[in-house]
């Protein structure tokens, strides 16, 4: 199925190939006005839900994780045609601080294809394949929190300036065939700060997760985020882990080749 997603992704870009390496106005998540106002690279992601935004052809992006018990993800993307971007992550348990042993999990893919632009009536709607969970339940071998496996979602700015609404759905398991939902918005705030806010895996409200985070830029390439996952939320997996709030914090950088 992943070859199947990626074979899709390669052959909707290809007809794509021979458009010149244009602005931002082509690639972020944002309506031409706003892109045009903005010195940053387009938001890929907010927390855990991707939006409809890309990287620029010939551009990177690392994306640094460390969460609960010394827990550190790392994701790597890359800008490979325009409008396609391919990439992989890593998860390691218990890599900072005393805690032993350290468990690494399967590195696992994502790619993401934006196929339209949106305007300002029409979001942005992109196209992706990302196989990264969270909680890695060794004794199952499976993901507490699952993947979001195959999704669509769309972007627009809404209301005032530098406010996005990002939704979408997605099949993390295609034995089961489950839909599931996820909305988020971001405030951009002078190009210093962003709010984020979203409401992930809605399938039942038990099982579904409230993330917030502040994003702050350094740089227009370099941003650091601080914030919780699960907000609100209690109990415990079938393997003992809480099923409570966890805080975060990423650094992540864009660059170009």
């Amino acid at each position: 199925m992943i070859r199947a997603v990626l074979i899709a992704l390669l052959a909707a870009s290809a007809a794509r190939a021979q458009e010149p390496r244009s602005s931002s106005k082509a690639y972020t998540s944002a309506p031409a006005s706003a892109a045009k106002t903005s010195l940053l690279p387009p938001d890929t992601d907010l927390i855990d839900e991707p939006t409809a935004g890309v990287l620029d052809h010939g551009g990177f992006s690392s994306r640094t994780r460390f969460f609960n018990q010394g827990g550190v993800a790392e994701w790597l993307s890359f800008g490979v045609y325009p409008r396609l971007n391919i990439g992989g992550s890593l998860n390691i348990d218990q890599l900072l601080g005393t805690g032993t042993p350290i468990k690494v999990a399967s590195p696992e893919l994502q790619a993401k294809f934006r196929f339209y632009d949106g305007d300002r009536i029409i979001p942005a709607f992109a196209v992706g394949f990302d196989h990264q969970g969270w909680l890695y339940n060794r004794p199952e071998q499976r993901y507490n929190q699952r993947q979001r496996g195959l999704y669509f979602v769309g972007s627009q700015e809404i209301g005032v300036p530098g406010l996005q609404a990002h939704a979408g759905m997605n099949i993390s398991d295609f034995n089961s065939s489950k839909v599931f939902g996820f909305f988020g918005l971001s405030q951009n705030i002078s190009d210093k700060v962003l709010l984020m806010a979203e409401w992930d895996n809605v399938r039942t409200y038990s099982d579904s997760r409230l993330n917030m985070a502040l994003r702050t830029y350094v740089s227009p390439n370099l941003a650091l985020d601080f914030g919780g996952r699960g907000v609100g939320q209690g109990g415990h997996f079938t393997n003992g882990v809480s099923r409570g709030a966890e805080r975060f914090v990423q650094i992540k950088y864009i660059g170009s080749f």
